[in-house]
Protein backbone atom coordinates (compact mmCIF):
# COMPACT_ATOMS: atom_id res chain seq x y z
CA UNK A 1 0.00 0.00 0.00
CA UNK A 2 1.44 3.31 -1.00
CA UNK A 3 2.09 6.04 1.55
CA UNK A 4 2.26 9.73 1.40
CA UNK A 5 3.54 11.89 4.33
CA UNK A 6 3.54 15.41 3.69
CA UNK A 7 6.46 18.13 5.59
CA UNK A 8 6.39 21.27 6.91
CA UNK A 9 2.88 22.40 4.81
CA UNK A 10 1.56 25.15 5.86
CA UNK A 11 -1.79 26.43 4.43
CA UNK A 12 -1.06 29.04 1.48
CA UNK A 13 -2.40 30.62 -1.73
CA UNK A 14 -2.99 27.83 -4.44
CA UNK A 15 -0.13 29.43 -6.52
CA UNK A 16 2.03 29.66 -3.57
CA UNK A 17 1.44 26.28 -3.38
CA UNK A 18 1.86 25.36 -6.84
CA UNK A 19 5.20 27.19 -7.13
CA UNK A 20 6.37 25.03 -4.37
CA UNK A 21 5.36 21.83 -5.74
CA UNK A 22 7.25 22.60 -8.88
CA UNK A 23 10.83 23.30 -7.15
CA UNK A 24 10.65 19.63 -5.77
CA UNK A 25 13.04 17.60 -6.61
CA UNK A 26 11.99 14.26 -7.12
CA UNK A 27 14.41 11.07 -5.61
CA UNK A 28 13.55 7.45 -6.04
CA UNK A 29 15.33 4.45 -4.28
CA UNK A 30 14.75 0.80 -3.99
CA UNK A 31 15.59 -0.96 -0.79
CA UNK A 32 14.86 -4.70 -0.47
CA UNK A 33 16.78 -6.98 1.90
CA UNK A 34 19.05 -5.42 5.03
CA UNK A 35 19.36 -1.85 2.89
CA UNK A 36 17.45 -0.17 5.64
CA UNK A 37 20.28 1.65 7.40
CA UNK A 38 22.33 2.00 4.07
CA UNK A 39 19.48 3.96 2.16
CA UNK A 40 18.55 6.21 5.17
CA UNK A 41 22.09 7.34 5.19
CA UNK A 42 21.69 8.66 1.27
CA UNK A 43 18.44 10.21 2.64
CA UNK A 44 20.15 12.05 5.01
CA UNK A 45 23.15 13.06 2.74
CA UNK A 46 20.54 14.28 -0.10
CA UNK A 47 18.95 16.05 2.08
CA UNK A 48 22.49 17.76 4.10
CA UNK A 49 23.37 19.56 1.41
CA UNK A 50 20.14 20.63 -0.84
CA UNK A 51 18.37 24.03 -0.58
CA UNK A 52 15.44 22.85 -2.72
CA UNK A 53 12.56 20.77 -1.27
CA UNK A 54 12.96 17.11 -2.66
CA UNK A 55 10.28 14.35 -2.43
CA UNK A 56 11.87 10.73 -2.21
CA UNK A 57 9.96 7.85 -3.22
CA UNK A 58 10.94 4.90 -1.75
CA UNK A 59 10.50 1.55 -3.06
CA UNK A 60 10.65 -0.95 -0.40
CA UNK A 61 9.69 -4.87 0.53
CA UNK A 62 6.47 -4.35 2.36
CA UNK A 63 8.28 -4.93 6.23
CA UNK A 64 10.77 -1.97 5.54
CA UNK A 65 8.11 0.91 5.51
CA UNK A 66 7.23 1.34 9.37
CA UNK A 67 10.83 1.14 9.89
CA UNK A 68 11.65 3.89 7.19
CA UNK A 69 8.40 5.82 8.15
CA UNK A 70 9.78 5.54 12.19
CA UNK A 71 13.40 6.62 11.15
CA UNK A 72 12.52 9.73 8.79
CA UNK A 73 9.90 10.71 11.68
CA UNK A 74 12.46 11.22 14.07
CA UNK A 75 14.72 13.96 11.93
CA UNK A 76 14.71 16.92 13.22
CA UNK A 77 11.41 19.32 12.08
CA UNK A 78 13.84 21.73 10.62
CA UNK A 79 15.06 19.32 8.05
CA UNK A 80 11.51 17.58 7.66
CA UNK A 81 10.15 20.73 6.39
CA UNK A 82 12.52 20.20 3.53
CA UNK A 83 10.86 16.77 2.11
CA UNK A 84 8.14 15.12 1.30
CA UNK A 85 8.69 11.00 1.25
CA UNK A 86 6.18 8.47 -0.22
CA UNK A 87 6.85 4.35 0.51
CA UNK A 88 5.70 2.24 -2.58
CA UNK A 89 5.46 -2.04 -2.08
CA UNK A 90 7.73 -4.06 -4.83
CA UNK A 91 5.34 -4.43 -7.82
CA UNK A 92 6.24 -6.23 -10.89
CA UNK A 93 3.99 -7.28 -13.66
CA UNK A 94 2.23 -10.25 -12.27
CA UNK A 95 2.56 -12.39 -15.09
CA UNK A 96 6.20 -12.44 -14.62
CA UNK A 97 6.75 -10.73 -11.77
CA UNK A 98 9.24 -13.86 -9.98
CA UNK A 99 11.65 -13.56 -12.94
CA UNK A 100 11.74 -9.45 -12.77
CA UNK A 101 12.11 -10.10 -9.08
CA UNK A 102 15.46 -12.21 -8.99
CA UNK A 103 17.25 -10.50 -11.70
CA UNK A 104 20.54 -9.63 -10.67
CA UNK A 105 19.51 -8.32 -7.14
CA UNK A 106 16.46 -8.32 -5.25
CA UNK A 107 13.91 -6.06 -6.43
CA UNK A 108 16.90 -4.19 -8.31
CA UNK A 109 14.91 -4.18 -11.82
CA UNK A 110 11.77 -2.50 -9.90
CA UNK A 111 13.32 0.85 -11.62
CA UNK A 112 12.79 -0.43 -15.38
CA UNK A 113 8.89 0.30 -13.96
CA UNK A 114 9.17 3.45 -12.37
CA UNK A 115 8.18 5.68 -15.49
CA UNK A 116 4.86 3.50 -15.58
CA UNK A 117 4.27 3.80 -11.31
CA UNK A 118 5.07 7.32 -11.00
CA UNK A 119 2.89 8.36 -13.92
CA UNK A 120 2.19 12.23 -12.37
CA UNK A 121 6.07 12.62 -12.35
CA UNK A 122 7.84 14.26 -14.97
CA UNK A 123 11.50 14.00 -14.08
CA UNK A 124 13.05 11.99 -11.60
CA UNK A 125 16.55 11.27 -10.04
CA UNK A 126 16.75 7.63 -9.28
CA UNK A 127 19.73 6.31 -7.42
CA UNK A 128 21.05 3.17 -5.60
CA UNK A 129 21.38 2.67 -2.43
CA UNK A 130 25.08 2.44 -1.84
CA UNK A 131 24.96 6.72 -3.07
CA UNK A 132 26.36 9.53 -1.22
CA UNK A 133 25.63 13.07 -2.33
CA UNK A 134 28.27 15.40 -1.48
CA UNK A 135 26.68 18.14 -3.08
CA UNK A 136 23.25 19.55 -3.38
CA UNK A 137 20.87 17.20 -5.49
CA UNK A 138 20.15 20.31 -7.40
CA UNK A 139 23.46 20.17 -8.94
CA UNK A 140 22.80 17.09 -10.86
CA UNK A 141 18.92 18.17 -11.46
CA UNK A 142 20.74 20.99 -12.94
CA UNK A 143 21.63 18.70 -15.77
CA UNK A 144 18.19 18.02 -17.58
CA UNK A 145 18.35 21.39 -18.79
CA UNK A 146 21.35 20.28 -20.68
CA UNK A 147 19.26 17.72 -22.51
CA UNK A 148 19.15 18.74 -26.02
CA UNK A 149 15.33 17.72 -28.28
CA UNK A 150 16.48 13.70 -27.98
CA UNK A 151 17.15 13.25 -24.51
CA UNK A 152 15.40 11.16 -22.21
CA UNK A 153 17.60 9.77 -19.47
CA UNK A 154 21.60 10.55 -18.22
CA UNK A 155 23.74 8.39 -16.91
CA UNK A 156 27.85 7.77 -16.54
CA UNK A 157 29.69 5.39 -18.31
CA UNK A 158 30.76 2.21 -16.60
CA UNK A 159 34.00 2.15 -17.08
CA UNK A 160 36.52 5.33 -18.44
CA UNK A 161 39.75 2.62 -19.23
CA UNK A 162 38.76 0.41 -21.82
CA UNK A 163 41.52 -1.71 -20.97
CA UNK A 164 39.70 -3.06 -17.68
CA UNK A 165 36.34 -2.09 -18.48
CA UNK A 166 33.81 -4.97 -18.26
CA UNK A 167 31.16 -4.84 -21.08
CA UNK A 168 34.00 -4.27 -24.18
CA UNK A 169 35.51 -7.56 -22.99
CA UNK A 170 32.94 -9.80 -21.52
CA UNK A 171 29.58 -8.60 -22.30
CA UNK A 172 27.32 -11.30 -24.51
CA UNK A 173 24.76 -8.73 -25.75
CA UNK A 174 24.76 -4.94 -26.93
CA UNK A 175 25.75 -2.17 -24.54
CA UNK A 176 25.74 1.75 -25.34
CA UNK A 177 28.82 3.23 -26.67
CA UNK A 178 32.71 1.84 -26.24
CA UNK A 179 32.46 0.62 -22.15
CA UNK A 180 28.64 1.06 -21.63
CA UNK A 181 26.90 2.98 -18.84
CA UNK A 182 26.65 2.25 -14.50
CA UNK A 183 22.83 2.69 -13.65
CA UNK A 184 23.65 3.09 -10.28
CA UNK A 185 22.99 6.99 -10.71
CA UNK A 186 19.86 7.73 -13.54
CA UNK A 187 18.32 11.32 -14.29
CA UNK A 188 15.45 10.32 -16.26
CA UNK A 189 12.65 12.88 -17.97
CA UNK A 190 10.29 10.26 -17.00
CA UNK A 191 7.61 12.41 -19.63
CA UNK A 192 9.92 11.35 -22.70
CA UNK A 193 10.64 7.94 -21.59
CA UNK A 194 6.51 7.13 -21.66
CA UNK A 195 6.29 8.99 -25.21
CA UNK A 196 8.86 7.76 -27.03
CA UNK A 197 8.56 4.83 -29.40
CA UNK A 198 12.35 3.46 -29.15
CA UNK A 199 14.44 0.95 -31.89
CA UNK A 200 14.84 -2.16 -31.00
CA UNK A 201 16.87 -5.79 -32.18
CA UNK A 202 13.19 -7.54 -31.71
CA UNK A 203 10.94 -6.18 -34.28
CA UNK A 204 10.95 -3.76 -36.90
CA UNK A 205 8.52 -1.41 -35.22
CA UNK A 206 9.63 0.91 -32.21
CA UNK A 207 7.94 -0.16 -29.36
CA UNK A 208 7.22 2.10 -26.15
CA UNK A 209 8.68 1.46 -22.84
CA UNK A 210 5.78 -0.19 -21.54
CA UNK A 211 5.77 -2.68 -24.55
CA UNK A 212 9.82 -2.86 -24.83
CA UNK A 213 10.72 -4.35 -21.09
CA UNK A 214 9.06 -7.74 -21.43
CA UNK A 215 10.65 -9.06 -24.73
CA UNK A 216 13.78 -7.90 -24.17
CA UNK A 217 13.90 -9.89 -20.69
CA UNK A 218 12.65 -12.93 -22.78
CA UNK A 219 15.46 -12.39 -25.40
CA UNK A 220 18.11 -11.42 -23.07
CA UNK A 221 17.48 -13.28 -19.75
CA UNK A 222 20.51 -16.04 -20.39
CA UNK A 223 23.18 -13.77 -21.34
CA UNK A 224 22.98 -10.70 -19.13
CA UNK A 225 25.06 -10.45 -15.99
CA UNK A 226 24.26 -7.25 -14.29
CA UNK A 227 20.50 -7.55 -14.60
CA UNK A 228 18.57 -4.38 -15.11
CA UNK A 229 21.86 -2.31 -15.94
CA UNK A 230 22.36 -4.44 -18.97
CA UNK A 231 18.62 -4.07 -19.88
CA UNK A 232 19.19 0.01 -19.81
CA UNK A 233 22.48 -0.54 -22.36
CA UNK A 234 21.10 -2.79 -24.59
CA UNK A 235 17.82 -0.52 -25.24
CA UNK A 236 20.27 2.88 -25.13
CA UNK A 237 23.17 0.67 -27.76
CA UNK A 238 19.67 0.89 -30.06
CA UNK A 239 19.05 4.43 -29.17
CA UNK A 240 21.96 6.42 -28.41
CA UNK A 241 20.36 9.42 -29.27
CA UNK A 242 18.28 9.65 -26.21
CA UNK A 243 20.94 9.43 -23.91
CA UNK A 244 22.94 12.49 -22.05
CA UNK A 245 26.38 10.88 -20.52
CA UNK A 246 27.87 13.07 -17.82
CA UNK A 247 31.22 12.55 -16.16
CA UNK A 248 32.58 9.82 -13.83
CA UNK A 249 32.64 12.31 -10.72
CA UNK A 250 28.69 12.46 -10.32
CA UNK A 251 29.27 8.56 -9.87
CA UNK A 252 32.84 7.96 -8.38
CA UNK A 253 32.93 4.16 -7.84
CA UNK A 254 36.06 1.93 -6.22
CA UNK A 255 36.91 0.85 -10.19
CA UNK A 256 38.22 4.72 -10.83
CA UNK A 257 40.32 4.64 -7.95
CA UNK A 258 41.57 0.64 -7.41
CA UNK A 259 43.58 0.85 -10.35
CA UNK A 260 45.35 3.84 -9.89
CA UNK A 261 43.13 6.96 -10.31
CA UNK A 262 40.99 7.41 -13.70
CA UNK A 263 38.49 9.83 -13.67
CA UNK A 264 40.11 12.90 -14.55
CA UNK A 265 36.69 15.01 -13.38
CA UNK A 266 36.91 13.88 -10.12
CA UNK A 267 40.83 15.10 -10.08
CA UNK A 268 40.11 18.40 -11.39
CA UNK A 269 37.06 19.23 -9.27
CA UNK A 270 36.34 16.05 -6.90
CA UNK A 271 33.59 13.72 -6.42
CA UNK A 272 30.00 14.88 -6.52
CA UNK A 273 28.39 11.80 -5.91
CA UNK A 274 30.31 8.53 -4.15
CA UNK A 275 28.81 4.92 -5.53
CA UNK A 276 30.17 2.60 -3.19
CA UNK A 277 28.85 -0.69 -5.21
CA UNK A 278 29.92 -4.12 -3.77
CA UNK A 279 29.38 -3.74 -0.62
CA UNK A 280 32.56 -1.30 0.22
CA UNK A 281 30.95 0.54 2.78
CA UNK A 282 30.62 -2.38 5.21
CA UNK A 283 33.76 -4.55 4.56
CA UNK A 284 37.48 -3.73 4.93
CA UNK A 285 38.40 -3.57 0.77
CA UNK A 286 37.94 0.17 0.61
CA UNK A 287 38.22 2.06 3.86
CA UNK A 288 38.05 5.23 1.79
CA UNK A 289 34.86 4.75 1.08
CA UNK A 290 33.67 3.25 4.48
CA UNK A 291 35.29 6.59 6.12
CA UNK A 292 32.88 8.69 3.83
CA UNK A 293 29.31 6.40 4.80
CA UNK A 294 30.12 5.83 8.50
CA UNK A 295 31.15 9.38 9.14
CA UNK A 296 27.62 10.38 7.13
CA UNK A 297 25.63 7.74 8.94
CA UNK A 298 27.15 8.81 12.34
CA UNK A 299 26.69 12.82 11.59
CA UNK A 300 23.86 14.19 13.76
CA UNK A 301 21.56 16.62 12.40
CA UNK A 302 22.07 20.12 13.62
CA UNK A 303 25.51 19.82 14.38
CA UNK A 304 28.29 21.63 13.24
CA UNK A 305 29.74 20.21 9.80
CA UNK A 306 33.12 20.91 10.03
CA UNK A 307 33.93 19.95 13.67
CA UNK A 308 31.56 16.97 13.70
CA UNK A 309 31.81 16.01 10.03
CA UNK A 310 34.81 17.43 7.71
CA UNK A 311 37.31 17.35 10.58
CA UNK A 312 36.59 13.66 11.87
CA UNK A 313 36.23 12.62 7.79
CA UNK A 314 39.39 13.83 6.87
CA UNK A 315 41.13 12.60 10.02
CA UNK A 316 40.16 8.74 9.03
CA UNK A 317 41.14 9.31 5.69
CA UNK A 318 44.67 9.92 6.48
CA UNK A 319 44.63 6.23 7.46
CA UNK A 320 43.24 5.30 4.72
CA UNK A 321 46.30 6.49 2.82
CA UNK A 322 48.45 3.42 2.42
CA UNK A 323 45.52 2.22 -0.42
CA UNK A 324 44.99 3.44 -3.73
CA UNK A 325 41.88 4.98 -3.29
CA UNK A 326 42.92 6.30 -0.16
CA UNK A 327 45.75 8.37 -2.14
CA UNK A 328 42.71 9.91 -3.91
CA UNK A 329 40.73 10.96 -0.95
CA UNK A 330 41.41 14.33 -1.24
CA UNK A 331 38.80 14.14 -4.20
CA UNK A 332 36.14 12.72 -1.75
CA UNK A 333 36.19 15.85 0.69
CA UNK A 334 36.82 18.56 -2.30
CA UNK A 335 33.18 19.08 -3.25
CA UNK A 336 32.29 17.99 0.67
CA UNK A 337 34.35 21.18 1.95
CA UNK A 338 32.34 23.60 -0.90
CA UNK A 339 29.11 22.59 -0.21
CA UNK A 340 29.52 22.90 3.55
CA UNK A 341 31.12 26.14 2.74
CA UNK A 342 27.95 27.32 1.32
CA UNK A 343 25.65 25.92 3.78
CA UNK A 344 27.70 27.96 6.46
CA UNK A 345 27.97 31.38 4.61
CA UNK A 346 23.77 31.01 3.74
CA UNK A 347 23.78 30.72 8.02
CA UNK A 348 25.55 33.64 8.66
CA UNK A 349 23.36 35.54 5.91
CA UNK A 350 20.44 34.21 7.59
CA UNK A 351 18.83 32.49 4.85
Amino acid sequence: MRQDRKRGEKPASASVQEATRDERLHLAVVACGPRLEETLTMLKSALLFSAKPLHFHIFAEDHLHGSFGESLDLWPSVFQTRFNYTTYPITFPSENAKEWKKLFKPCASQRLFLPLILKDVDSLLYVDTDILFLQPVEEIWSLLSLFNSTHLAAMAPEHEEPRIAWYNRFARHPYYGKTGVNSGVMLMNMTRIREKYFKNDMTSVPLKWVELLMPLLQKYKLNITWGDQDLLNIIFHHNPESLYVFPCQWNYRPDHCIYGSNCLEAEQEGVFILHGNRGVYHDDKQPAFRAVYEAIQKYTFGDNLVQSLLLPLEAKLQETKHTYCGRASHMFTKRLKRSIGILQQETIEGR
